[in-house]
């Protein structure tokens, strides 16, 4: 038992170790081989048509500034499809009002709150454009973001979805600040390096792009997923369309600046996550499947890493508190010896490493790391909170019943546009 317990203690603080590596290189290996250049917006031969899908549930005090927004991008052929999804705060008049002023703009309305997956597939329903492109009713798109995932499509035919870069906007308390750092860390390093381990495990729902044919190829989005951007990210690539990343296409995003928020919002997608790992339970049965098995085990490691981490905080506490059993002493988890020495100087090179990235589309982005340095504690928390949580939750479920697929408002902080 000693032994067993030393080893589990050992995998808590070596797996997060041997993955930061992983990242590290993986997200190097991508800026000097497909980023490193021009960053200036590519030249298209041709420019296919845009259909920006916005699903929008009470977005009232938003929905006007996301949609002047995507009406100065540069691109010459887009529409905007918004899809009302049964708002009851106001929402409904401002689209009303919006849609008689521009052309560019429709919208659909929907009675009753179906979710973002119906949303998206009711408004992908009467969209004209050739490629699609989602992003949240409080996202701010950058003007060049379709001329960069464009190019994807345009010289790469298999190429089924491209998810863009998401950058924090609202920096004022510590939570979003040190969430700041978690975008450039998890959403930015960790994307670059699975690209080039060959599969994406999810697109990002605030920013990704599609092409029609691929989408309506598997039956466009379930709505009665948790989560819509990872459950259609594996559907895709379980039909053998490529998934790629392009860090300059860049959405400016609103994240929670409360621990509730921040528990609601993880805790969903922790939630979508085990939800797709229990739908593809039968991927092991296609070898024509077996790139995505190392993003399967991954995740699943994901989810015993978390259990592993709350039994060594278990152990320690009932240890500290009616101290250690005869002939057997267990070490604290913070820090375990070396290796929580170790951990930290590699977690602090990540750190580093996916700040400098992210330099070339924000400056000065080095500031942000005396806060991101607390991301660790705060996050391996929360993380390993909701993953068990929500393990637990989706397996417990009855067989045949879905998951809910509707929405409410999340916590989007202090609004504070980043000058």
């Amino acid at each position: 038992m000693h032994d067993l317990l030393l080893i589990i203690a050992n995998f808590v603080f070596l797996y997060p170790l041997f993955m930061s590596f992983v990242w590290i290189i993986g997200a190097f290996v991508f800026f000097m081989g497909r980023e490193r250049g021009d960053k200036n917006p590519p030249k298209l031969d041709h420019h296919p048509m845009f259909s920006i899908l916005v699903p929008a549930h009470n977005e009232r005090e938003q929905i006007e500034e996301t949609i002047n927004r995507l009406l100065e991008l540069n691109y010459p052929d887009y529409e905007i499809v918004v899809a009302d999804d049964g708002s009851t705060d106001g929402t409904t008049d401002i689209l009303h009002h919006l849609t008689q002023k521009h052309d560019r703009l429709r919208a659909i309305y929907m009675r009753i709150n179906s979710g973002k997956g119906a949303a998206l597939n009711a408004a992908c329903a009467i969209s004209n454009g050739r490629y699609i492109l989602c992003i949240d009713a409080d996202a701010q798109l950058e003007p060049d973001a379709l001329l960069w995932m464009a190019w994807h499509f345009n010289n790469f035919p298999r190429v089924g979805a491209v998810t863009g870069n998401p950058r924090v906007l609202n920096r004022t308390t510590l939570l979003a600040k040190i969430q700041t750092g978690e975008f450039a860390t998890i959403i930015g390093l960790i994307k670059r390096a699975q690209r080039v381990l060959g599969k994406v495990l999810t697109v990002s729902g605030v920013i990704a792009a599609f092409r029609k044919e691929a989408i309506t190829s598997i039956g466009l989005w379930d709505p009665h997923m948790a989560t819509d951007d990872i459950d259609i990210t594996w559907r895709l690539e379980k039909a053998f369309w490529d998934i790629r990343y392009e860090p300059r296409a860049i959405v400016w995003v609103l994240v929670p600046e409360t621990l509730e928020g921040l528990w609601r919002q993880r805790l969903r997608w922790s939630v979508g996550g085990v939800e797709v790992l229990k739908k593809n339970l039968d991927i092991w049965k296609d070898w024509r499947q077996r790139r995505l098995w190392p993003v399967f085990i991954e995740y699943v490691t994901s989810i015993i890493w978390a259990y592993c981490f709350w039994l060594v905080t278990a152990i320690w506490s009932l240890q500290f508190i009616f101290g250690a059993m005869e002939g057997f002493t267990f070490a604290p988890p913070f820090p375990p010896m070396w290796s929580g020495a170790l951990l930290a100087l590699v977690c602090l090179l990540m750190f580093v490493a996916s700040l400098a990235l992210d330099s070339r589309y924000e400056k000065h982005m080095i500031r942000y790391l005396f806060w991101v340095i607390w991301y660790p504690m705060i996050y391996w928390l929360i993380s390993a909170t909701t993953v068990a949580v929500a393990f637990a939750k989706v397996m417990l479920r009855k067989k045949g019943v879905h998951g809910q697929g509707v929405w409410e408002s999340p916590d989007r902080g202090i609004r504070t546009r980043h000058g």
